[in-house]
């Protein structure tokens, strides 16, 4: 009797963890972005959130959380409900931040349950029409001959952005002001009102910009040449030898998430970034798509906080 109740146990439980991912999601889901509305981690966002919503049959919406160097958007994921239907557009950032942010209010490698890479963005090194440089060549020459006058903008603090303009600064011999906004838009707004000289800036969201002719490219952070701005040269064509910076973005959910939800989540979204109209979609607009396994994209995470440790540390940055 004892055996048959174990068996009855084990095969309720089963059924049990079936039936849960059968009815995940439940209700809305939401994408928390930890920027403001605009930047390549938003477009990703609002590009995926209608398809997860007509595959799940449940509203999914896209909800921007910026400040505090993207820990105010991954705090509010970190401190909701492990139940799968509050989850993290995860930025590069989220491999950075803790690095030099000695105080968060949340644990990284604790509070998440990594769920699958989305995509992958190079960046792109645009100025505005006034700066007369008309390659990467051109601009460190002009730069050199402005020590401390010339300046970059980014999304934030510890952003790929930024650390691709800390890069540049350091294998370059270069001494170019960062000027950091509260998100994407803000900064590239006063990019093409000429208000900073240049930014790094990921392709998605920068690439209108570049064919009205508001911003002008002058190079790719890729070491291979992008599908979307096929005759731009990247930097290592340009001379800075291993010069890589590639945005990224990815889904998180808080800890002790079901495994159901979460199998759920990435099976859905990688079936979603994968298909030819979403594929065409995301190259058309400068970004590569992944739609990882959960195991790939814990390693990526991994590889990623040894990488830009290992940039902050050659650029002598402690803290934001």
């Amino acid at each position: 009797m004892k055996k048959y109740n174990c068996l009855f146990l084990i095969a309720f439980s089963a059924a049990a963890v079936s039936a849960g991912a059968q009815n995940y999601p439940s209700k809305t889901v939401r994408l928390i972005v930890p920027f403001a509305a605009g930047g390549s981690t938003d477009v990703i966002a609002r590009v995926l959130a209608p398809k997860l919503s007509e595959a799940w049959g449940q509203q999914v919406i896209v909800d921007n959380r910026p400040g505090g160097n993207t820990t105010i958007g991954t705090d509010i994921v970190a401190k909701s409900a492990p139940d799968g239907h509050t989850l993290l557009v995860t930025p590069a950032p989220f491999t950075v931040v803790p690095s030099v942010m000695t105080k968060l209010p949340y644990e990284p490698a604790k509070d998440f349950e990594p769920i699958t890479l989305i995509n992958t963005t190079p960046m792109g090194l645009v100025v505005h029409p006034g700066v007369p440089a008309k390659n990467l060549k051109e601009l460190i020459a002009l730069a050199k001959t402005r020590p401390g006058q010339m300046n970059f903008g980014s999304s934030g603090s510890g952003g790929v952005p930024h650390l691709s303009g800390e890069l540049l600064n350091t294998m370059a011999g270069l001494k170019i002001v960062h000027v950091p906004y509260k998100g994407n838009a803000p900064a590239l707004a006063d990019l093409v009102g000429g208000h900073v000289d240049m930014a790094f800036n990921g392709l998605t969201s920068v690439m209108p910009f570049i064919k009205s002719g508001r911003l002008r490219v002058l190079g790719v952070t890729s070491i291979g040449r992008t599908a979307a701005l096929p005759e731009v040269l990247t930097f290592d064509e340009q001379g800075l030898k291993g010069f890589q910076a590639v945005a990224w973005n990815g889904l998180s959910a808080p800890a002790r998430t079901p495994k159901e939800a979460i199998a759920r989540i990435q099976e859905t979204s990688s079936r979603i970034v994968k298909s030819p109209e979403l594929a065409e979609q995301l190259k058309r607009d400068g970004s590569d798509p992944v739609g990882s396994t959960t195991a790939e994209f814990v390693v990526h995470l991994r590889d990623e906080v040894v990488k830009w440790k290992k940039v902050l540390d050659r650029a002598g940055i402690k803290s934001f």
